[in-house]
């Protein structure tokens, strides 16, 4: 494992094709997923929680919230195999409870899960072809029951548990609707569908046996028990003109748009709006979701309305219509709300409604709000803010300020600030964004569209755009460090700006392929870049030439990064490793372990490297990096990971995706802390702001003051005018009371006195009917003593009875007791001879048990299945009777009270009896028990047997296959000797040729050195000092090297020795703290020596190779140049004669 360790922070983005992605988890927390995770998110307080997907997941396809809200199921595809995961919410951090990924069915996906009522049951609608649903109870991973919903492959889109039954599930799809109930260990459909099948595209239950089910045609049926009871259409509504044409024409760019239907990247629920959008009256109902007054449900793009119950039988009415509000600074308002809601959900309370829609975003809507406003228009609000509706195709990060600039395919330049998890600016424009930059002061912004490259400010409310540069299709752009140039990608063509001039500095060409990454030095003097043509080219700004290269064309490189002294670059590519490359060769390649590498970084301190990969994930490991997998991985994003960034002070890392999700991580080290750096001058607070727009403001501000004035002075005269008219009221009102007061006085009079009589008369009726009770009392009390002397009478003859009753008892326990006897004996004998005869029969005994097992094993699989109905029927019954002889009790109660006194002694001598019969009990279970071990020796015996003939049948067959391959290998070697015979006898002609043409080489050189001796003596001597410069700068470095090296390694002596010197009291352990310092360091001291001699002697060698190399290389070229300056001359000549 590395030491570096990132944690998930904070993530900006919704994955919108999940089925049910938004639930409430309380009043204040959802959950959504985004990335490969899903999120906990708190409404009020702003903070994230993560449950991560599983390793190796292939994104989520569906979520379902129980109704205790205790447990989450995701359905995933994990290596191309499906699985439900089960959490446990409740606990914190949440915890997998159950892992569902082997099922006895055909299957590809789950499209939609649903729990029971009581948590205790899942079911889950499988995806065509196989198109089955699946009843489960998931605590004990049993599959209940399967059946194949639909025959034809149609689409289900959406599956749920009655509310209040266990046992009823319903299920629509395209030409769908059924209601299934299980019964007898099978799902067993209870509706039959009557009419014209329709596109049932959702559902929600209202109650325990009515369901309101929703088409693709605008139609809302009502159906009860199965049966149709109510039915409605909707129209789409025309939206009210909020704002005139005349401001919206003047606008000409945008601050939220989504992409055209010309666009490359149209998606699937794009083509569901065209289509909708040429059936306007008939609106999709996508989503449903009920509450206690009635239900909501979509009612085409960007719509919902609020439906409740009538006072008729079984009718409901439109009550109210809530919209996604349009966005007034884009160029085109009436599309920004074409929106298809995919899900809905009401808070615990209903106090809130949530919806998401196809274009990833989020709105909430208070109901309350509904009850206040009964007039006006209802709409949704952002939950936060918009977020991206399509791919990320650009990150960057500036110095000055906590900024981080995104595009996206979805044509908008977005700007986030990674403290406060908040969206700063955003806006859209017409043409879709490739690339973005922050300037390092965060004040400008530059952004490569599809048509041109803009340089951009970053105003406090907007961004404009003040430079256009004619760079089509820029696909990466970048500032420098310092911020006085920009590099702009054209195709295989790498453009270099001033800042400052706008002039185009230098046109870097050599790339055969795009251009997929440049990074500039920490000093600015070089730039990284490299391509799908598999060349990593190291540029110098001062010359515009390349300083080293490093070409591999079997690999496409993705993305590359550079060391803080750029002395290393690190590239990662097609071919699943990451470069590390030094001075145009490769000084090491590290595996990816079957993962494709997309985009890389370094922290500033040079100590950690982050990678993202096409799965999603990203990985963190330190430098010198693993040759093993000594890297953490951590589940991200639900797309490849297109870039990755990381802030000046190593404290938060930034990536993103294709997934159209911006996630920020905090770096940590291993013991938890956070990789603190010293930061001398905070963040700026500075905002640019152009003079126009301050001059309107402040013109604003001065109209507002006087506005203000004058609503000041109109309402002190209104308070006065209200102030007259309230005091006349007032008058009228003291009147009136005062005279209420005297009418009141007279009744209060009049009931004073009603009151007095009806206290006599009161007073007169107690004395009466006190007389009557005692009466009462006394003819009671005899009535009583009669009733007890008859119970006395009764009760001594019942205890002449129990004395007879005792009598005949003893009776009968003796005799009892000689019949035991005698049964004891004969049974004896019997049980002897049983036990000759199953000796006998033990081994017929075995044979039946073999196929028993087999019979057994099946019978026990629908016995359980039998058992669980039966045990829910039991329990009603034994309940029922439970009840019943509760009253029986009841009444018995006292009948045996008297009894068991006198059965008292008689249970006495029944428990002696009894002890006498254990004692027998256990000396057969003895027996019995002999019996068993021994039948389970045979057991063992035979089983040994069975194991070991098998390990010999493995061997054998080990032992054929293994001459079989032998075989093979000859075939092989023989085809090799022949191949290797006819490649000698190729090689020999070439060699002739390779000694003719070295002769020839011969001649031309010794013509040369007659030719050029004097030039070669001077350009010699000059290769020589720029050898012996390069050589010396070298050294120099290594030296430096080495002295690191020393630091280090006294910085370890000294941690050592202090770790002995703690020992200074215990000599013994001194002694040997001692001995293993002198081991580690002295002996390894002699041994860096050494290695440091033999690798100088090898460095020399190879640089004087170089070096004669180079000088060689200079004279062909030499020669070459010379052969066709004379071959000029001697044209001249021939023209001349």
């Amino acid at each position: 494992m590395s030491v570096i360790v990132a944690q998930s922070l904070h993530i900006f983005g919704l994955r919108s094709r999940v089925a049910n992605n938004v639930c409430y988890f309380d009043e204040q927390i959802i959950i959504y997923p985004s990335g490969n995770s899903c999120v906990k998110y708190h409404l009020e307080q702003k903070w994230q929680k993560f449950i991560p997907g599983s390793e190796k997941s292939q994104g989520m396809l569906a979520l379902a919230m129980s109704p205790s809200r205790r447990y989450l199921a995701i359905s995933e595809t994990v290596q191309e195999k499906p699985t439900i995961t089960i959490y446990e919410l409740s606990s914190v951090p949440c915890k997998k409870r159950k892992v569902l990924s082997v099922f006895d069915f055909p299957v590809q996906e789950f499209v939609s899960l649903a729990f029971s009522p009581d948590s205790k049951y899942l079911v889950a609608q499988t995806g065509p072809p196989e198109s089955n649903l699946a009843y489960w109870m998931w605590e004990k991973q049993r599959t209940m029951a399967i059946v194949k919903a639909d025959i034809q492959n149609n689409p289900v889109y959406q599956v749920s548990f009655n509310p209040q039954d266990n046992t009823q599930v319903c299920i629509t799809g395209n030409g769908i609707f059924k209601l299934f109930r299980y019964t007898e260990g099978t799902l067993k459909q209870t509706n039959f569908q009557r009419g014209e099948p329709q596109n049932y595209l959702s559902h929600a239950w209202l109650t325990e046996d009515k369901v309101m089910v929703g088409t693709d045609t605008g139609k809302l049926f009502l159906f009860e028990s199965g049966d149709l009871r109510w039915e409605t259409s909707i129209e789409c509504k025309e939206r009210p003109s909020e704002v005139e044409k005349d401001e919206l024409a003047h606008e000409s760019e945008s601050l939220i748009e989504f992409p055209t239907a010309s666009s490359p990247d149209l998606s699937s629920e794009m083509l569901c709006e065209a289509v909708g959008q040429q059936q306007a009256s008939l609106p999709q109902i996508s989503a449903i979701a009920a509450y206690s007054k009635g239900f909501a449900c979509s009612a085409g793009p960007g719509v919902v309305l609020l439906f409740e119950k009538t006072e008729e039988k079984e009718g409901y009415r439109e009550n109210r219509e809530i919209r996604i509000p349009q966005d007034q600074r884009t160029s085109d308002p009436n599309q920004s709300d074409k929106q298809d809601v995919m899900c809905m959900c009401f808070s615990p309370s209903e106090e809130t409604l949530l919806i998401s829609t196809n274009k990833n975003q989020l709105y909430i809507f208070t109901m309350s709000s509904t009850e206040i406003i009964k007039g006006e228009p209802a709409h949704f609000e952002y939950l936060n803010f918009p977020l991206h509706s399509a791919a990320i195709t650009g990150l960057d990060i500036c110095i000055r300020k906590p900024l981080v600039a995104t595009c996206s395919l979805d044509r908008s330049v977005r700007i986030w600030n990674y403290e406060t998890n908040t969206l700063d600016l955003y806006k859209e424009y017409q043409e879709e964004a490739y690339a973005v930059s922050l300037h390092p002061t965060g004040l400008y912004v530059l952004a490569g569209f599809s048509d041109k490259l803009r340089l951009m400010n970053l105003l406090i409310d907007d961004i404009r755009t003040f430079k256009d540069f004619t760079v089509r299709g820029c696909r990466e752009c970048t500032f420098s460090n310092g911020g006085h140039l920009f590099a702009a990608v054209n195709g295989n063509v790498i453009h270099i700006y001033s800042t400052t001039s706008f002039e185009n500095v230098n046109n870097l060409k050599g790339h055969n392929g795009k251009v997929r990454s440049v990074i500039w030095s920490a000093d600015d003097n070089k730039l990284i870049s490299c391509g799908t043509d598999g060349a990593v080219y190291e540029w110098s700004l001062l010359t515009g030439k390349r300083e080293s290269e490093c070409v591999l064309k079997s690999c496409s490189y993705s993305g590359v990064a550079i060391s803080p002294d750029a002395k290393i670059i690190f590239a990662v590519g097609s071919d699943q490793t990451l470069k590390e490359i030094s001075d145009s060769s490769i000084l090491c390649e590290v595996p990816t372990f079957d993962v494709t590498y997309t985009a890389i970084v370094v922290s500033h301190s040079g100590r950690m490297v982050f990678t993202g990969t096409s799965m999603g994930t990203i990985r963190s490991m330190k430098y010198p990096l693993p040759v093993h997998k000594e890297f953490n991985e951590y589940q991200a994003h639900a797309g490849p990971v297109t870039k990755m960034s990381i802030t000046c002070d190593d404290q938060f890392l930034l990536t993103v995706s294709e997934d159209g999700c911006l996630l920020i991580w905090k770096v940590y080290d291993k013991e938890g802390r956070g990789l603190k750096r010293e930061k001398e001058v905070g963040y700026a607070d500075e905002v640019l702001i152009t003079k126009t727009d301050m001059e309107e403001k402040t013109q604003v501000m001065l109209e507002l003051k006087t506005r203000v004035e004058e609503l000041k002075m109109e309402n002190e005269y209104q308070l006065r005018l209200k102030d007259m008219n309230y005091n006349e009221k007032m008058k009228e009102l003291t009147e009136k009371f005062i005279q209420e007061m005297e009418s009141l006085k007279t009744k209060n009079q009049v009931l004073k006195a009603e009151k007095e009589k009806q206290e006599l008369q009161y007073q007169e009726q107690l004395s009466e009917l006190m007389e009557k009770q005692s009466r009462e009392v006394q003819d009671l009390e005899s009535g009583n003593n009669q009733k007890l002397l008859l119970e006395y009478e009764k009760y001594q003859e019942l205890q002449v009875k129990s004395q007879r009753m005792q009598e005949e008892y003893e009776k009968q326990l003796h005799d009892m007791e000689e019949t035991k006897n005698q049964a004891l004996e004969e049974l004896t004998e019997y049980y002897e001879a049983k036990l000759h005869e199953k000796t006998t029969l033990l081994e017929e005994a075995q044979d039946d048990a073999r196929q028993q097992l087999q019979e057994f094993e099946e019978t026990k699989k629908q016995i359980e299945e039998d058992e669980d109905r039966e045990i829910q029927e039991i329990k009603i019954k034994y309940e029922r009777r439970l009840r019943e002889e509760r009253e029986s009790n009841l009444r018995l109660k006292g009948e045996t009270g008297i009894m068991r006194k006198k059965f008292n002694s008689l249970q006495k001598e029944i428990e002696e009896r009894s002890n006498d019969i254990e004692t027998m009990r256990m000396e057969q279970q003895k027996l019995q028990s002999v019996i068993k071990s021994l039948e389970k020796d045979i057991l063992g015996l035979k089983r040994e047997i069975q194991e070991r003939d098998e390990t010999i049948q493995d061997k054998e067959k080990r032992i054929y296959d293994l001459k079989k391959k032998n075989q093979e290998l000859e075939k092989f070697k023989f085809v090799l000797d022949y191949k290797i015979k006819e490649l000698k006898k190729q090689i020999e002609p070439r060699e002739n040729d390779i000694k003719a043409m070295k002769e020839q080489i011969q001649e031309m050189e010794g013509e040369l050195e007659r030719f050029h001796q004097q030039n070669m003596q001077l350009e010699l001597n000059i290769t020589e000092l720029r050898q012996k410069l390069k050589a010396t700068d070298r050294e120099m470095h290594k030296e430096q090297q080495k002295e690191r090296d020393m630091e280090a390694l006294v910085k370890r002596f000294k941690t050592d020795l202090h770790n002995c010197v703690g020992f200074i009291q215990e000599p013994k352990k001194l002694k040997e703290g001692i001995r293993e310092l002198y081991s580690k360091y002295v002996q390894q001291a002699d041994m860096v020596e050494i290695v440091g001699v033999d690798t100088d002697l090898q460095q020399e060698y190879t640089r004087q190779r170089e070096h004669l190399e180079r000088n060689l290389a200079t004279l062909k070229k030499k020669v070459v140049k010379e052969s066709e300056i004379h071959r000029a001359d001697n044209v001249r000549i021939m023209q001349m004669k």
